[in-house]
């Protein structure tokens, strides 16, 4: 039964993982396009009114995903919260290699708790 939970817990994580990843990958797309809409016009010698509707609605895409990107966040949390419910609170799940290393791990920092950095 833990071996079927854990399955199940790691087919999740995984399709959380892509989900969140899109999700990010939509906004640096977006926020590129974004950026280089301002900078083509003013290179084609366009007066500014032309393209404004169009960055204004690249602007509140932009706004619409990363309220998309909290709801993410939060259900990242709340599977979190059911994965202890389900047992599996001590258990690592690996979903092969989706999931990004930590922030700290990546740059080679660890966190130290506070009375260490005094002494």
């Amino acid at each position: 039964m833990l071996k079927q939970r854990r399955m199940v817990a790691e087919q999740i994580a995984g399709a959380l993982f892509e989900a969140e990843a899109a999700i990010d990958a939509a906004i640096a797309k977006t926020a590129a396009l974004t950026g280089v809409m301002p900078s083509l016009r003013a290179e084609a010698g366009a007066s500014a009114l032309i393209g404004q509707d169009a960055v204004e609605r690249a602007s509140q895409a932009i706004m619409s995903l990363a309220e998309a990107r909290r709801a993410i966040v939060e259900t990242h949390k709340e599977l979190s919260i059911a994965k202890e419910q389900m047992g599996l609170g001590a258990v690592m799940i690996d979903t092969g290699g989706d999931k990004p290393p930590p922030l700290f791990a990546r740059q080679g920092r660890q966190l130290r708790a506070v009375a260490e950095r005094a002494a």
